[in-house]
């Protein structure tokens, strides 16, 4: 009786890789029963190759660049030459403002043609060849910062700035040109205030008129310890002007004992204790008119500015940058209280033409 030893069957796939067992170089993964095709091989495209369809790319981008320049300057000529109340029809839109057309139209047009130009630009002359590259940690290794750097350069190199000077200047003539839509725009906010913010109604002689009754006052109307609003005589409150110019001659007069005013020019400028100063805070514009009697202190309620008016006006506390400024007044013939000229400062908040 023999014995011999049980071995195995060789399979009769042996010597082949089951797919657990797939070499780790292999291109199939073995969770992924797909391969990743990687990029396609690059293609140049035609202006890669033919210098004179690159130099007609280059061409059509600065016509693109050249044309927002020309919109532009159409923007700034719409914007001067058509009036604001022209009204034109425009099909399918209708009748719609003239001057909203024309300056829609050419801006849009402006704005267009540089984007065009850009995109060109990119798709035909600039490289496009598709690199990836693996993520790497937020801070870089020295090395890779100086492989950035030298791929910035590459991609400089390749965009063909630096070569190609009809495209460059045409394109920073256009973006230099652009801007300029935006600052005829500013015009809108206004006219320039040149001195219109430095003078008032005021002047030699104006009668000092209650801000209530719109009737002239007398010393003997104010007492001691009141505070009374006051404007200009001749400034109609149903006038269209009348906010704009009350908004810079409000005053308001306080009478204090002729012991209690600190400033001796300021007494000067008064009558008989009788003191009267611009009510428009000097922080922006709000009346400060709260008055406390016994400090003699002007309260504006809006950021609580607080001025010393027995001291010129001066600014105790708040954002105020100066002391309200104050009307010279004296009493005429017929008994009434009136002006000796303007404000000797501007009233109101800072400017930047200030002094």
């Amino acid at each position: 009786m023999s014995s011999h030893t049980d071995e195995p069957e060789p399979s009769p796939h042996e010597g082949e890789h089951l797919p657990s067992q797939r070499d780790e170089h292999s291109a199939v993964p073995a969770d992924d029963p797909f391969a990743n095709p990687g990029l396609p091989p690059h293609e140049p495209r035609r202006q890669d190759i033919d210098e004179q369809a690159a130099k007609r790319s280059e061409r059509s981008v600065s016509l693109l660049f050249a044309l927002s320049t020309l919109a532009t300057v159409g923007f700034i000529a719409c914007y001067v030459a058509i009036p604001i109340d022209k009204i034109v029809y425009i099909w399918p839109f209708g009748h719609v403002s003239g001057l909203n057309f024309g300056l829609g139209l050419t801006l849009g047009l402006a704005l267009f043609c540089i984007g065009a130009g850009a995109i060109h630009w990119a798709r035909t002359l600039m490289s496009d060849e598709e690199i990836v590259e693996e993520r790497h940690a937020i801070q870089a290794p020295p090395e890779v910062k100086a492989h950035v750097l030298a791929e910035f350069r590459k991609g400089a190199a390749e965009s063909q700035i630096g070569r190609r000077r009809l495209l460059r200047n045409s394109m920073l003539g256009a973006l230099s040109v652009v801007p300029l839509a935006g600052l005829v725009l500013l015009r809108d906010l206004g006219p320039l205030p040149h001195e219109k913010l430095r003078h008032t109604r005021w002047k030699k002689g104006t009668l000092i008129v209650n801000e209530s009754t719109a009737q002239p006052l007398r010393p003997e109307d104010i007492v001691v310890g009141s505070l009374t609003q006051a404007r200009p005589d001749g400034l109609d409150p149903h006038d269209e002007n009348f906010a704009n110019e009350i908004a810079k001659a409000a005053v308001m007069l306080v009478r204090l004992q002729p012991e209690d005013i600190k400033d001796q020019r300021s007494a000067e400028w008064g009558h008989e204790g009788i003191l009267c100063f611009s009510k428009i805070c000097t922080h922006i514009g709000c009346p400060a008119t709260l008055y406390e009697q016994q400090t003699h202190h002007a309260l504006c309620p809006c950021h609580q500015s607080t001025f010393d008016l027995s001291d010129g006006a001066r600014v105790l506390f708040g954002p105020a940058g100066h002391p309200l400024p104050q009307l010279r007044i004296t009493v005429n013939d017929d008994g009434y209280l009136e002006a000796l000229g303007d404000f000797e400062e501007p009233p109101g908040p800072s400017f930047w033409e200030r002094g």
